[in-house]
C-alpha cells in the first residue's frame, strides 16, 4: 500500500488535465540518527533559543525573522508581511514546454517526486500525457507551488508512472570558472592517456545500484547493535599512509597490472584495436603524399 501523498493537485497539459498524487522519491528515514543526551542521567536533551548578546533565554513569542543589511544590523518581517509575497498555490502542475532530456545540465537537479494517477478517473487523461512524453522522448517543464515557493519541475515517464524532480534556479548553483580557472593545462604524453583508456576499458560497467553500499552507515548499525548488547568496541589500529611516490606514468603501469587476468586480456584487445586504428588513420594520411609523388 502506498505511503499517504505529500500533495494532491493536479497535472495539466493545455486542456487536458487530471488529478495527480506526489510522493517524496528519497527518504532518510533508514538512516541511523543520534540524539543528544544528558551522561550522567541519559535523558535526552532539549534546545534553547539564547540571544547572541545577552545570554538570555528567549521565549517562543519573543522569536522573530530578520534579515541581515550588514554585520549584526537587522530588518525585522512580521508574518503577515512574509504572508502577503508568498504565492497562493493553485494546486496545479502546469505543463509549460518540453525539452530534450540531454539538455537538462544535472547540476539543476534537486527533489525528485513520484506523480501518479489520483483516482481511477484520472489514469486515461495520466495515460495520454505519460504516453506522449515515452514517443516523443521529450521532458515536460512544468511549474508547482511547493510550502509557498514555487518550483520549476521536470516531469518524465518511469515505469507506469511520471518522475517529477524539482530544479534549481541559475542564482543557486555557484559559477565553474571560480573553482576551474587556476587548473593548469599540462602537457600529457598519448601513452599517458592511452595507458589510462585501457584502465577504464577494464573497469567497463553498467550503472547498478544495488551494488552501492553504504560502509559507514552498515559500521554505525553494528556499533549501535554492539553497544546495546553490553559488548567493547575495540578501537582498530590507524593505517599508515604509503610514503613512497610513484610516478604517474609508474602508476598508470602498475594500475594496469593489477587487474585480473580476464580485464588484462580485454584491455590488450582495446589496445590492440586502438593500435589498429592509429595505423589506419596513419596510412589514410600517407596515400595522398604518395600518390602526390608518384604524379
Amino acid at each position: 500500500m502506498a505511503p499517504r501523498a505529500y500533495w494532491k493537485g493536479t497535472l495539466k497539459l493545455s486542456l487536458v488535465s487530471c488529478p495527480v498524487m506526489l510522493y517524496p522519491a528519497a527518504t532518510a528515514a533508514e538512516k541511523t540518527r543520534f540524539h543528544l543526551i544528558n551522561r550522567e542521567t541519559g535523558n535526552r536533551l532539549k534546545q534553547q533559543m539564547i540571544d547572541s548578546e545577552t545570554g538570555d533565554v528567549v521565549e517562543s513569542d519573543q522569536k522573530g525573522r530578520g534579515y541581515e543589511l550588514s554585520k549584526g544590523k537587522y530588518v525585522e518581517v512580521e508574518p503577515e508581511e512574509l504572508e502577503a509575497v508568498q504565492i497562493e498555490s493553485n494546486h496545479t502542475i502546469d505543463i509549460e514546454s518540453f525539452v530534450p532530456s540531454e539538455e537538462i545540465d544535472q547540476r539543476y537537479l534537486n527533489h525528485p517526486y513520484y506523480i501518479a494517477p489520483d483516482g481511477k478517473a484520472a489514469v486515461d487523461a495520466f495515460a495520454v500525457i505519460r504516453d506522449a512524453m515515452k514517443d516523443q522522448d521529450r521532458v515536460a517543464l512544468a511549474k508547482i507551488v511547493l510550502t509557498n515557493r514555487e518550483h520549476v519541475m521536470a516531469i518524465e515517464p518511469l515505469g507506469k508512472g511520471l518522475l517529477g524532480t524539482t530544479l534549481r534556479y541559475p542564482y543557486e548553483l555557484r559559477d565553474e570558472d571560480q573553482f576551474f580557472e587556476d587548473i593548469k593545462s599540462p602537457k600529457i604524453t598519448k601513452d599517458m592517456v592511452e595507458l589510462a583508456g585501457h584502465i577504464l576499458h577494464s573497469k567497463a560497467a553498467h550503472f547498478d545500484p544495488s551494488e552501492f553500499k553504504d560502509e559507514y552507515e552498515n559500521a554505525l548499525k553494528a556499533l549501535v547493535k554492539r553497544k546495546a548488547s553490553g559488548k567493547k568496541i575495540e578501537l582498530p589500529e590507524p593505517e599508515e599512509r604509503p610514503s613512497n611516490v610513484v610516478s604517474l606514468m609508474d602508476a598508470l603501469k602498475q594500475s594496469l597490472k593489477g587487474r585480473g587476468r580476464g580485464k588484462k586480456t580485454a584491455a590488450k584487445s582495446h589496445a590492440r584495436r586502438a593500435q589498429g586504428r592509429h595505423r589506419a588513420t596513419r596510412k589514410a594520411h600517407r596515400s595522398p603524399a604518395r600518390h602526390r609523388k608518384a604524379g
